[in-house]
């Protein structure tokens, strides 16, 4: 869970556990640069669950996955939305065992959760 307020006009302050988080609009649209972007967090979301998920499998199978480097991009929103997602695979792989983790990649959690159909509930106050 994450719990957030207005820090100033455009920035959002927001804790998870115990870690803070800060949000501003993009300077473009009156923000002060103090943090990333609403959609740069959602697009950071599914490359941190990536390289987790990536990392953790590797580590089970005990594979040379020295790191992975994952790129998200939302390309368009709106009913249709699509992101584009590029992952390099750096370390002593087969050729087998990256395309088992390009296929693990798709089953990150925030993967699964971005790919259903997602409804949202607000609770007034």
């Amino acid at each position: 869970m994450v719990n957030g307020k207005r820090q100033t006009k455009l920035v959002a302050d927001m804790t998870a556990g115990i870690h803070r988080i800060i949000a501003d609009a993009p300077v473009a649209l009156g923000g002060s640069d103090q943090g990333p972007g609403p959609h740069e967090i959602f697009e950071a979301s599914l490359v941190a669950c990536t390289i987790i998920t990536l990392q953790m499998y590797a580590d089970r199978h005990q594979w040379n996955l020295d790191s992975a480097e994952v790129t998200v991009k939302i390309d368009k929103e709106g009913a249709e939305s699509h992101l584009t997602r590029e992952v390099k695979l750096i370390g002593d792989l087969s050729d087998e065992q990256r395309d088992k983790l390009f296929e693990i990649a798709d089953k990150c959690p925030i993967h699964k959760l971005m790919s259903s159909h997602i409804s949202i509930s607000t609770v007034r106050h």
